[in-house]
């Protein structure tokens, strides 16, 4: 029995006949050498078939592609340069179908682009990066800035601006004005600028709305910062004299026509809708907070602001009014007391006056007109300024009732129903505004 357990439980260890000659086994291992890129295998295919591959890469991740290094890049940049390619992958149909999902995804595809040619042309200086970027989109017209691409609805510019806005997005200052300066010799903008310059208010409505459309959707709309917007309209507008600058301000954010041409002659005709002027009015604000820089001082903002309003003839004081007001409290005192500096009275009482009236038909409070009317107020050293002033506003409301009243008694009947409602608007403003103003006399009194 002790030996039967023994058996079974004694532990024997097996000995391992060892053969010298063996002791030391080797394999031999294939290792790629670790300074052959990894692209070696990439560039041991036919032209054909790593055509054939990067073909099926989405954009976006052709663009990191473009990345792994110089000898990729180069692979990846031959391939974007074929015609083949553009035709396939950078022309689409822009116009736009009215559903949102193609339109979000046009514009997804540019910014995959921008992201794709920011990349792979990373190596090379600006000025040759944007040569070989843009001479990829010639065949396209909104990229050329041709009439056709002019066509409110298409998505063409829209599209630019989305590829240009990912393309520069992070350079600095310098590298965007010789973006800016590319992009006016590649369109030819400072050209047509011009030729509509030369001609009156109106002649040249085509072009006009071409330039619209192409500096808002590609230059100005897709920056979201209101300090990258002011930058690329400074650099639309600095260029040019003071009178090519605001028609310039009124073609790019004035109101338009239902057949999409730029309203000129209503200005001086009839009042514009309530809104029309909100994006002139923005475009005022955004240059009025420049006035500590160089760029924009208060004197040149003014200058500005009376060549518009007389562009192509004397605006109606309603539209002028509703424009002061829509821009804000800075840019309307900045007007007023300019006037009142130069003791232009009848000026500021009948602009004041349309303002008093602007706000009760937008249904403002009164409190911001008398408000105003004191600071103006200030600006006048003398108390017989000061009293002039005041008696002129006074006066002018009487004026401009009596106005309204002699076109209602003309006998016009369209014309006089509504000079009719706007003598009402009238005279309901002056019983607000006179009763806000006593109101605040006695309140500090």
């Amino acid at each position: 029995m002790e030996s039967g357990s023994k058996k079974f439980t004694m532990t024997h260890k097996c000995r391992r006949n060892i053969n010298p000659r063996h002791r030391y086994v080797t394999r031999t291992v294939s290792a790629r050498n670790q300074t052959e890129g990894m692209e070696g295998f990439f560039e041991l295919l036919p032209a054909e078939v790593r055509d054939t591959i990067l073909e099926y890469i989405p954009v976006v991740d052709l663009s990191v592609l473009s990345m792994v290094s110089k000898s990729i890049n180069a692979h990846v940049v031959g391939y974007v340069s074929t015609q083949a390619w553009a035709t396939r992958v950078i022309v689409l149909t822009l116009r736009h179908s009215g559903l949102l999902t193609l339109e979000e995804h046009i514009l997804s595809h540019y910014r995959s682009l921008g992201v794709l040619f920011k990349r792979c042309t990373l190596l090379l200086p600006t000025k040759e990066r944007l040569k070989f970027i843009f001479s990829k989109f010639r065949q396209l017209p909104n990229f050329t800035l041709d009439v056709r691409a002019a066509t409110p609805g298409c998505l063409g510019f829209s599209s630019y601006g989305v590829f240009v806005q990912t393309l520069i997005a992070g350079w600095a200052e310098p590298e965007c004005h010789r973006v800016f300066s590319f992009l006016c010799d590649f369109t030819n903008l400072p050209y047509k600028i011009e030729t509509v310059a030369r001609g009156k208010p109106g002649d040249f409505h085509d072009l006009e709305l071409q330039i619209r459309l192409f500096c808002r959707s590609v230059l100005l709309d897709p920056w979201q910062n209101r300090r990258e917007t002011l930058f690329w309209l400074t650099r639309i507008l600095k260029p040019w004299p003071t009178t090519v600058q605001a028609r310039l301000l009124f073609i790019l954010y004035g109101p338009l026509r239902s057949d999409d041409t730029i309203s000129w002659s209503e200005m001086r005709d009839s009042v514009v809708r309530h809104g029309g002027l909100w994006e002139l009015a923005k475009a005022l604000i955004l240059l009025y907070t420049d006035l500590a820089g160089k760029d924009w001082p208060a004197n040149t903002l003014l200058a500005i602001i009376d060549e518009i309003t007389v562009t192509p003839e004397a605006w109606h004081m309603e539209n002028v009014a509703r424009m002061l007001v829509l821009s804000g409290n800075n840019t309307c005192y900045c007007v007023l007391s300019g006037k009142a500096l130069d003791r232009r009275f009848f000026e500021i009482a009948r602009l004041m006056v349309f303002i008093i009236m602007v706000c009760e038909r937008d249904g403002r409070c009164m409190t911001w007109p008398v408000k105003m009317m004191g600071q103006i107020c200030q600006v006048f050293r003398t108390s017989e300024d000061k009293w002039s002033f005041i008696n002129s506003v006074e006066s002018m409301f009487s004026e401009v009732a009596m106005e309204m009243y002699e076109v209602i008694m003309a006998g016009n009947r369209n014309e006089g129903i509504e000079t009719f409602q706007t003598l009402c608007v009238l005279l309901s403003a002056a019983a607000h505004f006179h009763t806000k103003m006593v109101f605040s006399f006695y309140e500090t009194y």
